[in-house]
């Protein structure tokens, strides 16, 4: 009996810690349907904005640099983009072949893009004098974009916000922390948190992805608990039902707590995973090395790296938001502008291979040099062709599985036929296939060959 009791006890206390470790309730299918347009579109465009631009040296100057609050008064003192116009901005990753945008409301600086209740310290308090996340989002709607707020859950401004290892003032031991942050009241800024975000819910309309940046568990650093994380989240669903969150609230562990895992700077070896499980994702990468405008940075991608990044990320089954950081007086730095212009360009002919596509099955492996992506709805393999082939691609394994081949910026043919030489001839096995290319390389940066497959 006193076994049967301790079982018992046991199995309440792991129903309980469950319980606990949910935000909402939602069906894996619920979820899926809800993040369905998301994982078609694949490719949206990152915005940070903010008084950091009229540094012009990264978004984390004021850390980097360890400038007080009286110093950087100026950026905020002088914030006036004058050339500001969203509708260009939208215009620009409509053209890329963008199908959303997420713009920083707020950014580690603390400074608000938009007209909050809660602080002074806003666009609207600036010789600009406007709302413009309202003016963002007005325009990005207007050309059919689906709309993101970021949120930085630090905040490098607020008064009673603690002082981490983040922060411009950060220190090096417990003593030295204890003596900056003796007057401040964490609790005070976790409410300006939850009142701000509840504000970016609330008064622009239909929200479709939220940002919340970020957690930095450990010595030193904050986590759910002091940001309130779990009571956020919960008002979030219950704001907007239909949002889909990234995964920096540190609510790893509970169901609802996030939708999506954010990889930075860098490309996945394989599709991520949680628990065993694949899950959705999304890289967020930059034009250069900064976020925020940067005058003198010069490590910038080029075009075909740029569409490497978004091609490789469909071809694990993740999106890629890419980052623009506009100047002081609110326009696309000239070095960004081309790139998405050429990036627009390849997309207007080859856009097929990534909307609706994703990892392509496990029986087609990709061809040396090549990247595949998969459509299933349509049930077409895309084969991007990073270094382009003399005359003979060989398609190991593909043998009765094509019934037609053709590029896809043009849809001309490519004949599967026997390699030119008997070396060829030689190497060709029983399963394998061979498309027989033009020997000049199409017109565009990256080559798609697009395979109509049979049932399978």
């Amino acid at each position: 009996m006193k076994k049967l009791i301790t079982i018992l006890l046991a199995v309440l206390i792991c129903q309980s810690s469950f319980a606990q470790k949910k935000i909402w309730d939602e069906t894996e299918e619920e979820k899926a349907n809800r993040l369905e347009w998301w994982q078609h579109d694949r490719f949206g465009m990152f915005i940070h904005w903010g008084t950091y631009a009229l540094a012009g040296r990264h978004e984390w100057v004021k850390k980097r640099e360890r400038i007080p609050d009286n110093e950087y008064q100026k950026y905020f003192d002088n914030f006036n983009p004058d050339l500001f116009n969203p509708s260009e901005w939208a215009r620009m990753a409509k053209m890329a072949g963008m199908k959303y945008a997420v713009i920083t409301s707020k950014h580690h600086e603390g400074f608000t893009l938009f007209d909050s209740k809660f602080t002074d310290y806003k666009a609207t308090n600036t010789p600009y004098g406007k709302d413009a996340l309202k003016e963002w989002v007005d325009a990005f709607r207007a050309e059919g974009l689906k709309i993101g707020f970021y949120y930085s859950l630090i905040d490098w401004h607020h008064p009673e916000y603690t002082i981490d290892r983040v922060h411009p003032q950060s220190a090096t031991s417990q003593d030295e922390y204890d003596e900056l942050n003796k007057d401040r009241d964490m609790g005070v800024y976790r409410d300006y948190l939850k009142k701000q975000v509840h504000e970016i819910l609330t008064n622009y309309g239909k929200i479709d992805i939220l940002w919340l940046d970020y957690s930095f568990p450990g010595k030193f650093g904050k986590g759910r608990d002091d940001w309130g994380a779990v009571e956020l989240m919960k008002m979030v669903r219950e704001l907007q039902p239909e949002i889909i969150v990234n995964d920096r609230a540190d609510l790893k562990e509970y169901a609802g707590g996030w939708d999506f895992t954010t990889p930075e700077q860098f490309k996945v070896s394989e599709w991520p995973t949680y628990e065993g499980q694949k899950i959705p994702w999304e890289t967020c990468q930059t034009f250069s090395g900064s976020w925020g405008y940067y005058r003198d940075e010069h490590t910038w991608k080029d075009t075909k790296q740029l569409l490497v990044l978004l091609i490789e990320s469909v071809s694990k089954g993740g999106n890629l938001l890419l980052n623009v950081g506009p100047t002081g007086r609110g326009t696309i730095d000239y070095r960004a502008k081309n790139s998405l212009s050429s990036m627009g360009e390849w997309m207007k002919y080859n856009s097929r291979s990534i909307y609706g596509c994703t990892e392509a099955p496990d029986s087609f492996q990709p061809p040396d040099h090549s990247l595949l992506t998969y459509n299933p709805t349509l049930n077409r393999i895309y084969i991007h062709l990073l270094d382009y082939p003399l005359q003979n691609f060989t398609l190991k394994g593909y043998k009765g599985k094509i019934k037609y081949a053709q590029f896809l910026h043009d849809a001309s043919e490519i004949r599967i036929s026997a390699p030119r030489g008997h070396w060829g001839r030689d190497e060709l096995s029983e399963n394998d296939l061979n498309l027989s290319l033009p020997v000049n390389k199409p017109p565009v940066e990256i080559p798609v060959i697009e395979l109509i497959l049979e049932d399978f």
